[in-house]
Parts: C-alpha cells; structure tokens; sequence
C-alpha cells in the first residue's frame, strides 16, 4: 500500500517541534544545543508536508479515492454474455471465475516491483496504488519509487479531461509534467489492458469489437471518446492470458511527441486472488527496431472490486 504513513503526522511534527523549541528558548542557556535536534526535526517535517501535504500528489490521489462510489446491483456476468466473443476469449473469461460474478464497475489494486527509464539506467524499486473505475472510464495510479535512494512521486491520471503524468523528485521537485493527445491514446491502451488483466468479465462491453486470428488469439478494438485503439490477446493452451499487444502506444516523454512503438505486457505467473485466477506477474516492453527491452516488473499485491461508498 503506497500510503506508508498517516496523512497528517508531519502536522503532528510541526506541533511537537514548536513546543520543543518554545521550551529550549525558555531555558536557553542549559537547552540550546536542543536546537539542532529540532533542525534536523524541522527537516523531516517540510518533507512530510511536501510529500503527504494537500498539494502532494499522494493528497490528490487520495481525494480520487474519497469520491469513488458504487453503483450496487444485482446484475452479474452470465454465460449468456459471452456468446458474441472469440472463443479464446470465452475461455479465458470462464477460467479467470468471473462469470455468476457481480460486474464490475471500479476496481483499486496494489503492486509492487521495478522500473527503469531505459537500457542504461538503473532499476528503481516501487510499489503502487491505482484506483480504476468504469462507469465513467477513470484511471489513477500513484506510484511511490526509489532513484538513487531518493524517493520520486508519480501519478498517473487518466479522466474525461485527458491523462496527463508528473514526476516529482523528493515530492518538491517537478522531473516530468505530460499531457496532450499522444499520451491520452497511450493510456487509453492502458486502460485496455488493466481490462484485460484485472476485469476480465468486463470485455464483454460494448465498446470493445473483437476479430477473431485462432484457437490461442483474437485482436479487439477499444474505443473511449475520440480513441480507437487496438490490440492482440494471446492465451496459453491453459486459457490463461500469455501477452497483451498494441501499436497504438508512444513512449513520449512530454505526452505530445507522436512514436508509436510496439508495447507488449507478458504475463509471468498466474495466481488466486480471492475467488478469482489473476495475472500476478508481469513485464512491460517496448519493441524498438533495436531489440525488445523490457522496462517494468509488475507484481500484484491486492485487488478489490466495486470499493467505495
């Protein structure tokens, strides 16, 4: 879970610091080498007030996560509802054990694993916290990392506005702000793929049209808004989901620069969680000219469905 800490213990450290100041000032002369404790102190405190402050990014993730709610219903996912679908489909929605399930409208998981920006940079351990809801298509993903032993803060937001990125070193420092076009179809992909990975049952939607290729892979078209993207499922003789691939991604680092490139997320180990069988091991590549590389280890800590109020 990304939220390590309770929200407000850095205004209980600034409280504590000020009485213990306030106290060293009013016996100076046998207290004052006191102050350099509270130094140090004071430095902790700005850094929790910049990292889980109201303008934090894990603040503002935590204001999506408060505004979720729960369209309850009886409805559930019948066998009835699949018959339109490719049969690799078919069966890899009846073993994930979704179908007699409610459907589902919203879903916040948990990861844990690494990341790195490219080939020559260095891993940076992470875990994460993302909240996805359906109705309307929404995704927020905040990521806690590690680079070079400082902490960076990252939040993924995704919402009828268009998606945008930021990356804050130290939670002060802003590393990336990307928005536009370009990264609004990428996480359009994105959010394809949590489908695909997290809420199986829910590519029966509407707007998802299937074209079946084989007995192991069938290629769909999912559109929100003015996207239209499109991938490639690949199962295994298991009927379990072996790769997720799309043309319509871009590594852009500023979410405006057009290069689409292949990205693919093949999935490692498969596992229970709760009453279902999920993915819970995963890679993202991107497959430059180049070579394929593989940027990010996804392991999937939690998973829970219609949350909220």
């Amino acid at each position: 879970m990304v939220p390590l800490a309770p929200r407000w213990w850095w205004a209980v450290g600034a409280v504590a610091l000020v009485a213990s100041q306030a106290a060293i000032l009013s016996s100076w002369g046998d207290a004052k080498f006191g102050t350099g404790a509270n130094i140090l102190l004071l430095l902790g405190v700005a850094w929790g007030f910049a990292h889980r402050g109201p303008w934090s990014l894990p603040a503002e993730f935590e204001r999506h996560l408060a505004l979720a709610t729960t369209a309850r219903s009886s409805e559930v996912l019948k066998e009835a509802d699949l018959a339109a679908l490719p049969e690799p489909v078919q069966r890899y929605i009846r073993a994930a054990g979704v179908v007699g399930q409610p459907r589902v409208r919203n879903f916040r998981a948990t990861w844990a694993g690494r990341i790195r920006g490219g080939t020559d940079q260095a891993w940076m351990a992470f875990t994460a916290d993302q909240l996805t809801t359906l109705d309307p298509p929404r995704r927020f993903f905040l990521m806690d990392a590690v680079m070079k032993g400082l902490p960076v803060d990252v939040l993924h937001v995704f919402d009828e506005n268009g998606a945008t990125m930021r990356v804050r070193l130290l939670s002060v420092k802003t590393m990336v702000d990307a928005s536009g076009e370009v990264l609004t179809r990428s996480e359009t992909v994105t959010l394809f793929n949590d489908l695909c990975v997290l809420a199986p049952g829910e590519l029966v939607r509407p707007s998802i049209t299937w074209v079946p290729i084989d007995a192991h892979s069938a290629r769909a078209r999912y559109t929100q808004e003015r996207n239209t993207i499109s991938a490639t499922l690949i199962f295994s003789d298991a009927n379990e989901l072996k790769d997720f691939a799309s043309e319509d991604r871009s590594p852009s680092p500023d979410g405006s620069t057009a290069v689409p490139l292949r990205w693919t997320t093949p999935v490692l180990a498969y596992g229970p969680m709760g009453t279902l069988r999920l993915p819970r091991k995963a890679e993202t590549r991107w497959h430059p000219a180049s070579g394929a590389w593989t940027y990010g280890e996804f392991e999937l800590q939690s998973a829970e469905y219609n949350v909220g109020r």
